[in-house]
């Protein structure tokens, strides 16, 4: 099958570019987790997008708040959304059908959701503003079009570069954090809020596994096709 990407050296920068982004959203949690005390941050009970709360300690969405680095946090997903956008069109190639298409579309949706969370705090003070609507578009846009990118990444994967054991890595990903997502919302809206950070994480983490997983696959087979260029067609033809 024809594969769906670019060659070169814009489709090596571009596969860098997402496999970046996740990287630089985990370290910039890790950090604002680390510096969030008193009491310390707990990734199954503590809201994702509270890392992101810039400002003096306060109680939003029924959780005390205290992260002292919410910058940092905010700018690893500002960071995120862009290499995913900059990098999906960077190796795609729409021109080879409709589903570079569709996964570019998606990444443009899933790129721009992180870092509208990003830039729009899920803070009282947006709650009464009323912009908290753009975190909330960005980050429910972000589950959505993340996991569907991983399951069209996945179904597609051969065209893509990546391995059969990956393709269906990438597709159960995204299977499992859709099928997340309706539990973290039943968690959210019935006010059980138990282990919020838990479900959250479910349907995060599968998007970001499966951008990593196909940054690195479209930079293996990338460089793969530079050092094993295909013979020439009258050698072929010869043999």
């Amino acid at each position: 099958m024809k594969p769906i990407v670019r060659s070169g050296a814009a489709a090596r920068a571009g596969a860098l570019l997402i496999l970046l982004g996740p990287l630089v959203s985990w370290v910039a949690e890790f950090i604002t987790a680390a510096a969030w005390q008193n009491p310390p941050y707990s990734p199954l009970y503590n809201w994702v997008s509270h890392l992101g709360l810039t400002g003096p300690p306060q109680t939003a969405f029924g959780q005390a708040a205290n992260s002292p680095l919410g910058a940092v946090m905010d700018t690893g997903w500002v960071i995120y959304g862009s290499l995913l956008i900059i990098g999906a069109f960077l190796v795609f190639d729409p021109r080879k059908g409709t589903r570079p298409i569709i996964i570019m579309i998606l990444a443009v949706l899933a790129g721009v959701g992180v870092s509208l969370v990003g830039i729009f705090q899920g803070s009282n003070a947006n709650v009464d503003n009323g912009l908290i609507a753009f975190h909330t578009v960005g980050a429910q846009g972000v589950m959505l079009a993340g996991n569907i990118m991983a399951i069209a990444v996945g179904t597609g994967g051969t065209r893509i570069g990546l391995t059969k054991g990956r393709s269906l890595a990438s597709t159960a990903l995204g299977t499992a954090g859709l099928i997340a997502f309706p539990l973290f919302m039943t968690d959210v809206f019935t006010g059980w809020m138990w282990n919020i950070g838990l479900f959250e994480r479910a349907v995060i983490y599968p998007i970001m596994i499966g951008h990593a997983l196909l940054g690195s696959s479209v930079a293996a087979a990338q460089r793969h096709r530079a050092t094993h260029p295909p013979a020439p067609l009258t050698a072929r033809v010869e043999s």
